[in-house]
């Protein structure tokens, strides 16, 4: 595997923008823009599952990194459990939600390879050997 020198190059964080781009698309419809809460926690949660991913690249240490993988993956269960909300009251279809929990999936699968990755992993200069996912 190749050397990950951003985290622009991981392929979790890449997915996780991809469900940020989904939820952003499924909260713009009239009924859902409606309810501004549910419309700015199931953004900040999504958001934040490609956030985390992005800052615990650039923590210091190995364990931080995978603890702030560990905040993204309770993101994308916290994105996924608003989108019952939406679905609930009927801001989106069935449909919707499916194609939402297979990206979800998706993102999750995506972390837990990478952290059990990074558990095998022994870096041995965590600032500049940034292992590849």
């Amino acid at each position: 595997m190749s050397t990950v020198k951003r985290f622009e190059d991981l392929e979790c964080w890449k997915s996780a923008r991809i469900m940020v781009g989904t939820v952003y698309k499924m909260t713009n419809n009239e009924k859902y823009k409606k309810d501004f809460e549910l419309v700015n926690q199931i953004r900040r949660s999504a958001v934040s599952s490609m956030a985390n991913t992005a800052e615990g690249f650039h923590r210091s240490s190995h364990k931080d990194f995978l603890r702030f993988l560990d905040y993204s993956r309770s993101s994308i269960a916290e994105t996924i459990s608003h989108a019952y909300v939406a679905l609930d009251q009927g801001y989106i279809s069935e449909k919707e939600m499916e194609e939402l929990k297979e990206i979800g999936e998706d993102v999750w699968k995506r972390i837990n390879g990478f952290i059990s990755y990074l558990r095998r992993y022994q870096p041995t200069n965590q600032q500049t050997n940034k292992p590849s996912n």
